[in-house]
């Protein structure tokens, strides 16, 4: 549980992509740009200072989610476990920083968002449903006629 918690506030920088990762699972990716604000005094106004990069990494539903949520240019709030990794490639050092993210979302303070909820898919039952009714058999198949009050699915 040593694992670094972060949230950081800043503008999608790249389009997010989506593949599937060698064990299957989906995952999504993207730039995220915080840019620092500070007070100039001289200037008496806000000004940009310095801007840093963070790769974001979202796995499963929130991977899809957010490819179908999110564009370059849009203002979000990202959540999750920082990591920072240090590499060599062809002969020069390279650090980097990265979130395993565990939630995403637009930043209100700077736009309006409309959530549209997900379904997760289901499989079908392997045997038909029925359901209690009121009439004389007891059960009749699922959607066979309409029933008046609520309805209890009872498995055959």
């Amino acid at each position: 549980m040593n694992e670094t918690l972060v949230t950081v506030v800043g503008n999608v920088a790249t389009q997010p992509d989506f593949r599937e990762a060698a064990n299957g699972a989906a995952v999504s990716r993207f730039r995220l740009a915080a840019t620092v604000r500070r007070w100039d005094r001289q200037q008496e106004e806000w000004a940009d200072a310095y801007t840093s990069f963070y790769t974001v990494w979202a796995w499963r539903t929130l991977a899809a989610n957010v490819v179908g949520s999110v564009s370059v240019g849009e203002p979000v709030i990202v959540q999750g476990k920082l990591r920072i990794q240090d590499q060599e490639r062809e002969g020069k050092r390279w650090v980097s920083a990265d979130i395993d993210a565990v939630s995403i979302g637009h930043d209100l303070t700077r736009g309006t968002s409309a959530f549209r909820r997900v379904s997760p898919a289901r499989p079908l039952p392997l045997e038909p449903v029925r359901v209690a009714s009121g009439g004389p058999g007891g059960l009749e198949p699922a959607g066979a006629a309409a029933m008046p009050g609520p309805a209890v699915a009872t498995p055959l």
